[in-house]
């Protein structure tokens, strides 16, 4: 065999799954750039905790708000968004079933002028983002007064559907007809919406809540026999196994998942349990989630494991442990649901005001292979970020795409075909053709380039994509279906564009650097910046020099009078690293010129911001450019 076809057959091998070819054991994945890991967050709209913000916003300011959220999810390269659709009983979308919802406008059944579902699926995939459809079965409302629901509302026409309990109301899940009229409610959304994903949360039977019982023995006497218990944990079994047959039969795509509370039952009370001593998700809420996983009913479980590693009541690392074993030999795929509300947050325990303690959840997950990614609650807290925990993580898991793990048994698509490769002023331009749902492009020039996402650029719904890193290079793209089988790849198309100019918006930087869009004189959709401290821990701006040469370096930054007025730009020359003060106070918006340097040729850190510096106010790293001089 020649090194040609070696190299060919070797690529070849690391799209075929499992991997039978002898090639595949030379090439070794970094479990730093996993190229199938689910990342999303959850967007709640209950109480208005995510979005909308608050009720009563226009039409335009709802749409800016959620839009944000997106561009925070692509910015933390996660390629998912959990979006709450019916938080109680009611919709963000015009149901045939029920009314809207009340958190869009702030009052229940109010129009809120557009279709909010509509909306947010097609700008979630105009991002190549999956959106998962989030509802609550059961909850009908945060108080227990039934006349303050719409008069129209199911739960007032049907006296005999609802119960109090804890200050609220509830849906019975013990009476049948109850049980169709959810599975309806949902179901009016997935048939007539693109949905990724339907997702339940953890809400089944309420939470108990001491020196009350939950008023369904008429129910059980009427439809139930035996014990009370098993009843109730067959009522919410029902709904799961139905509701998930319902969905695969009209779309078999999309996908069924639940995130249930973390623990499902101590070992203490049964030996199939974990080594935990928290409330048990079986007994106190009639979920039996181990069971749906057995069973096969649905597509991944997503257990809310919002405890710190070590804690001993429920150690996030037994929990893993735990749900990895329940998983194993099953087809469905385990997600870990993240506490990122907890990190840095008044009142927590000791564990959560380390930076690294989430960060530390991901790596824990490596060393189980069948957790396949994570959800974090909620949305604000990402973006809160605070005590930079979640940039810690990003720094640490997220320094490159990822697409979802595949899902289900489909085909994959053939390779598409590169039609165009050219490099201008913006990097290099591709566009290809092909038959998949979305596509994954990567710039590699070894042949290994596919056993991991070292060398993913990114994905898209088009069939063109602008790397923005480069000048030059080998591309090669990749079709995906709509559960994520992927084809074997494009032939691969060289780019020499030494003479362009290189531009770099893509920043390397570390937990304390924070990332922010607040300055309408940034280079595209955000920048990073940072306290100056009395070390350099420098953001880095990593780009691909197609030739050695003498280069003229460029920086973009958004500037303000508050800003650093000697932030320290570190150019790696070819001689040695070269330091330039720039004073970001001004002259902020354009480029700046910061000198000529020799560079040498290849891909790595080749411009850094410093964060050294005895000046005071914010060092910013934005974008910069690099222009092949004679």
């Amino acid at each position: 065999m020649t090194r040609l076809a070696a190299v060919v057959a070797l690529v070849l091998s690391l799209f075929v799954t499992p991997v039978a070819s002898a090639y595949a054991a030379v090439c070794t994945p970094d479990p730093a750039t996993p190229k199938r890991q689910f990342r999303a967050m959850w967007i709640s709209s209950v109480a208005n905790i995510d979005w909308p913000s608050r009720t009563g916003l226009s039409v335009p300011a709802q749409q800016a708000e959620f839009r944000s959220w997106l561009d925070l999810a692509v910015s933390r390269r996660m390629n998912a968004v959990v979006v709450q659709v019916r938080p109680t009983a009611d919709a963000f979308w015009p149901s045939t079933y029920e009314p809207w919802s009340q958190w869009l406008t702030g009052t229940q059944g109010g129009n809120p002028g557009y279709d909010p579902l509509a909306f947010m699926v097609a700008e979630a995939h105009a991002r190549n983002l999956e959106f998962h459809a989030w509802f609550n079965p059961y909850r009908v409302s945060n108080q227990d007064d039934p006349t303050k629901l719409v008069a129209t509302h199911p739960a007032r026409q049907h006296p005999d559907w609802r119960f109090a309990y804890g200050g609220k109301l509830y849906y019975n899940p013990g009476i049948p007809a109850v049980r169709a009229f959810i599975e309806d409610a949902i179901m009016d959304a997935v048939g007539r919406y693109d949905v990724d994903g339907v997702h339940l949360d953890d809400y089944f039977y309420p939470y108990p809540v001491s020196g009350q019982a939950i008023p369904d023995s008429a129910a059980h006497a009427q439809y139930g026999s035996g014990p009370i218990a098993d009843w109730r944990r067959s009522n919410v079994d029902k709904l799961v196994q139905e509701l998930g047959a319902r969905i695969h039969t009209a779309k078999a795509h999309v996908a069924f998942g639940i995130s249930p509370f973390g623990i499902w039952r101590n070992a203490s009370t049964d030996p199939l349990g974990s080594q935990t001593s928290g409330l048990q998700s079986y007994d106190a809420i009639y979920a039996d989630s181990r069971r749906w996983v057995k069973q096969g009913w649905i597509d991944y479980i997503n257990p809310q494991l919002y405890w710190h590693i070590g804690f001993a009541a429920a150690d996030y690392a037994v929990l893993t442990a735990w749900w990895s074993d329940v998983v194993r030999g099953t087809n469905v795929q385990l997600y870990a649901g993240q506490a990122a509300y907890r990190a840095g947050a008044s009142g927590q325990d000791a564990a959560w005001q380390d930076p690294a303690e989430l960060s530390d959840h991901l790596t824990d997950n490596r060393r189980h292979p069948e957790v396949l990614g994570d959800v974090y609650f909620s949305a604000k807290d990402v973006r809160a970020d605070r005590i930079g925990s979640f940039s810690r993580l990003a720094a640490d898991h997220y320094t490159r795409p990822s697409f979802v793990p595949s899902r289900g048994t489909a085909s994959a698509p053939a390779a598409p075909t590169i039609t165009t490769a050219t490099a201008g002023s913006g990097g290099v331009s591709l566009s290809w053709q092909g038959s998949g749902t979305a596509y994954a492009v990567y710039r590699a020039d070894d042949p290994c380039w596919a056993s991991d996402a070292r060398n993913l650029l990114g994905t898209t719904r088009g069939t063109s994509f602008t790397d923005t890193t480069a000048t030059s290079g080998t591309y090669y793209v990749t079709a995906l279906t709509r559960t994520h089988q992927e084809s074997t790849p494009s032939a691969g198309k060289t780019v020499d564009g030494s003479g362009g100019p290189i531009v770099v918006d893509a920043v390397e930087a570390g937990a304390a650097w924070g990332v922010s869009s607040y300055s309408s004189q940034r280079y595209g959709a955000d920048y990073r910046f940072a306290n100056p401290v009395a070390a350099s821990d420098p953001a880095w701006f990593r780009a691909s020099v197609p030739a050695a040469g003498s280069y003229r370096v460029e920086v973009w930054y958004p500037a303000d009078p508050g800003y650093n007025s000697a932030t320290p730009y570190i150019v790696a020359a070819a001689g040695g690293n070269q330091t330039v003060i720039v004073d970001q106070r001004s002259g902020g918006g354009q480029w700046r010129v910061l000198g000529t340097y020799a560079l040498n040729a290849g891909t790595g850190n080749v411009v850094g911001v410093s964060r050294w510096t005895s000046a005071t106010g914010y060092v910013i790293a934005d974008a910069i450019r690099l222009t092949r001089v004679p």
